[in-house]
C-alpha cells in the first residue's frame, strides 16, 4: 500500500490496565500514541497512585479530549477542565486528575517514542 501502515488501538502495541481504566499505545513511524479511556469514579491519585508509587503524577501529558470530562488539580492548587476538542499539556507539576461526570473521559496523547 505505497508504504502505508495502519495499526489500531484495539489491538496496540502496549497495553497498561488498571481499576477503571486502560491505556493502550501504538507505536508507528518513530512516533507513539497512547489513549487513555477512564471510567467515570476513576482518580489517579486513587487508581494509580499504589502503581506508581507516588502520591501524585509527575508525568507531563500532551494530547487532545476525544469524549467525555477530565479534571486537573496541580498540587499548587490550579485547576483546569479538560472536555472534547481541547488540546492540553499538563506540566511536571505533580498532579491530581479524574472523570467528572457518568460517562467515560477518553484522551489521545503523544508520547515520547520508545528508546
Amino acid at each position: 500500500m505505497h508504504g502505508t501502515l495502519l495499526k489500531a488501538f484495539e489491538r496496540p502495541d502496549e497495553l497498561r490496565e488498571f481499576p477503571l481504566g486502560r491505556f493502550e499505545i501504538i507505536h508507528v513511524a518513530g512516533v507513539s500514541l497512547g489513549r487513555a479511556t477512564y471510567q467515570p469514579g476513576w482518580k489517579w491519585s486513587v487508581h494509580n497512585a499504589p502503581l506508581a508509587g507516588t502520591r501524585l503524577c509527575h508525568i507531563p501529558h500532551t494530547g487532545t479530549v476525544l469524549s467525555g470530562h477530565g479534571a486537573v488539580q496541580y498540587e499548587s492548587g490550579g485547576y483546569v477542565d479538560l472536555v472534547p476538542g481541547m488540546v492540553f499539556h499538563i506540566s511536571t507539576e505533580p498532579h491530581d486528575s479524574w472523570v467528572v461526570g457518568s460517562e467515560p473521559y477518553v484522551s489521545l496523547h503523544v508520547l515520547k517514542p520508545p528508546a
